[in-house]
């Protein structure tokens, strides 16, 4: 089973909530080759959806090239970045945003939501099924030996919120439960758990360990639930 958890839980938290899963960082910050799965990562050739003949360097360069502001339009050079640096827009500097024009060329201006369902998710699908393959098999082939959890400085998986940005972990395991459902229903390990020892402090073999309510309800706290409904 793939988790989402966020980048600042220390080591020991997680190791208390996932005994004996992998832990990988697929943020700018991370390491190969699990960083190229980052919306910052350049691999360049990636289509600006509704500007045809354009392509940009990363996903995180179309979101941000195509924001338009109170005091600047939008800004094709972030296209071009391909150190995973400077490619941010904000509000401080640029004041209100007016929206994510539709295309280079165009007119209409869309909404935050209507923009990440038109203009993020479909870039960052298309790097997922023609940029990173290799490394969505490495994650597969980890995730059907041990559980998976992947890190983010964002959780958010809810499509509709659009208060905090979406984690983009949460579109890896949304894709990959989507083409192997096996892992979406397999937990390796249980939070927390660990093996009952018999008098003598040797663990017991066999059995099932014995959950109470309460540590359930922690669990579900702790474990980001994907409610997206992007389609591959």
């Amino acid at each position: 089973m793939i988790f989402i958890e966020n980048k600042k839980k220390s080591k020991k938290t997680l190791e208390k909530l996932y005994p004996n899963a992998e832990v990988i960082d697929v943020t700018s910050k991370g390491k190969e080759p699990f960083v190229r799965l980052s919306p910052f990562f350049p691999h360049g050739n990636i289509p600006v959806p509704f500007s045809e003949g354009i392509f940009a360097y990363s996903v995180e360069g179309i979101w941000q090239g195509l924001k338009a502001f109170e005091k600047e339009n939008i800004d094709v050079s972030k296209f071009n970045i391909q150190n995973m640096k400077g490619i941010k827009r904000t509000v401080r500097k640029f004041g209100k945003p007016i929206g994510h024009r539709k295309g280079v060329r165009g007119i209409e201006y869309l909404d935050y939501l209507t923009a990440r369902k038109q203009i993020y998710l479909p870039s960052y699908a298309w790097v997922l099924q023609n940029k990173t393959v290799k490394e969505i098999g490495l994650l597969v082939s980890i995730a059907e030996k041990k559980d998976l959890v992947l890190l983010d400085f964002e959780t958010n998986s809810d499509m509709e919120t659009v208060r905090k940005p979406l984690s983009q972990p949460a579109l890896i395991k949304k894709f990959i439960d989507k083409k192997y459902p096996n892992i979406a229903i397999t937990r390796f390990t249980s939070p927390g758990y660990e093996q009952p020892k018999n008098k003598l402090g040797q663990k017991k073999v066999g059995g099932k360990p014995k959950e109470k309510k309460s540590r359930i309800k922690k669990e579900d706290e702790g474990t980001t639930v994907i409610q997206l409904t992007l389609s591959f």
